[in-house]
């Protein structure tokens, strides 16, 4: 079977991201014919080179469309409609696929794999990774009226069109089955983690890393992630100036890049060597910074569409046996809750996040409790290896339907 993949933003392991689907296409390539139609943006921010750009057996196309976060509204239009436009003209141009299988962010990705589908007479899997254009319009990216009226509608028409919708929580599920598409339709697959690079986050890899970083006898309070505008950043940032200024042994380390940079950078020269900006790791590292830490903050801002998200930092976390903050009132509120493996705060409330992160570092048992908690759910729940074999069983369905 051919599978055509249309993702914008591809990464490897060597980069500071997520990396979700190069282990889904990894597996996927093992058992059929892949081929991904993406854009080299990341590909300068790979920090080491341990992995190849594409998992073997992947066909890639490029689009060489630049995109980074730090771009305004407008530029990140403009560098969605390109790659739409170059993925359906190349889309067209491929050996007949199978099935194609769209990845939104940007929606615009998606109505490319649309319009490629329609044009082979395939039918097309939808991954809704974040619930577009919902998200945009939140953060207020999309300024008038009419557009978000026309952006809406198309969401819409996607779902309609789409064999199957892959959404990547509970929440964006329940949004999708909202809009009247039937439950049969929908599958939720978590964003899930990397089992096979956590094990390399070893105690011994672990110790050589306080050694390496000075943290001898300091407990450990990571972020680890985009320093994004939805990531309520401002908050995370007082809460840990509040809780070094009242705990001496804690060090609070922020791990990444992003818009907030600079404010992360200005708490760190005010409170040297007990808030740090570490920047951004290659993802087959990061397991063992989240080891390292004795309590990790997933936080983002207090907007509903926000509550919806599959946040790759909350499992990467659990996968190592560290428990985590969560400020999302959605379902990540309800699985910290109810597996008991961390704890939920109000997202824009700094004086709340830091004394839940006083507490729990205060119970070392209590920690160590839900840390072991959460990895097991992780390694029964979350696994991407197992995902991927989910995936490519609704490629395959999909591709036997049409």
């Amino acid at each position: 079977m051919h599978i055509a993949v249309f993702s914008q933003y591809h990464t490897s392991p060597d980069c500071p991201a997520t990396s979700r689907h190069y282990t889904l296409l990894a597996e996927i390539a093992q058992h059929h014919r892949v081929t991904l139609l993406t854009t080299p943006a990341w590909r300068s921010q790979q920090l080491t080179q341990q992995w190849p750009w594409v998992p073997p057996g992947v066909e890639i196309l490029e689009a060489n469309i630049p995109y980074n976060n730090k771009m305004g509204p407008a530029r990140r239009a403009l560098a969605f409609a390109q790659y739409a436009a170059w993925a359906v003209r190349a889309g067209r141009r491929l050996a007949r696929p199978d099935v194609v299988w769209g990845i939104s962010t940007p929606l615009t990705a998606a109505w490319a794999a649309a319009r490629v589908a329609r044009h082979w007479g395939v039918p097309w899997v939808f991954e809704v990774q974040d619930l577009w254009p919902s998200f945009p319009v939140a953060m207020g990216a999309v300024p008038t009226a009419l557009a978000r009226q026309q952006l809406f509608a198309l969401e819409k028409r996607l779902y309609e069109s789409a064999a199957h919708i892959v959404p990547l929580s509970p929440d964006m599920s329940a949004y999708v089955a909202g809009l009247g598409l039937p439950p049969a339709k929908i599958t939720t697959l978590l964003n899930g983690t990397d089992l096979h690079l956590a094990a390399r986050a070893t105690p011994a890899a672990v110790a050589a890393l306080r050694h390496e970083q000075g943290l001898a006898g300091q407990r450990i309070v990571l972020y680890a992630g985009t320093f994004g505008r939805a990531n309520d950043m401002p908050t995370v940032v007082a809460a840990a100036e509040a809780l070094v200024a009242a705990e001496p042994g804690v060090t609070f380390l922020f791990l990444g890049h992003g818009y907030f940079a600079p404010l992360v950078a200005a708490a760190a020269a005010r409170w040297p060597g007990r808030i740090r900006l570490v920047g951004g790791q290659p993802r087959h590292a990061v397991f063992t910074w989240f080891a390292l830490a004795d309590v990790a903050v997933v936080s983002f801002l207090g907007l509903p569409v926000l509550d919806a998200n599959s946040p790759a930092k909350l499992y990467d976390a659990l996968a190592v046996a560290t428990p985590v903050v969560v400020t999302n009132q959605g379902w990540t509120k309800t699985l910290v809750e109810a597996h008991g493996c961390g704890w939920y705060t109000p997202a824009g409330d700094a004086p709340a996040l830091a004394s839940r992160l006083q507490a729990a570092l205060a119970d070392p048992q209590g920690l160590a409790a839900a840390g072991a908690r959460g990895q097991v759910l992780a390694r029964t729940e979350f696994d991407r290896r197992a995902l991927a074999a989910q995936m490519q069983r609704l490629l395959e369905q999909a591709a036997s339907h049409r």
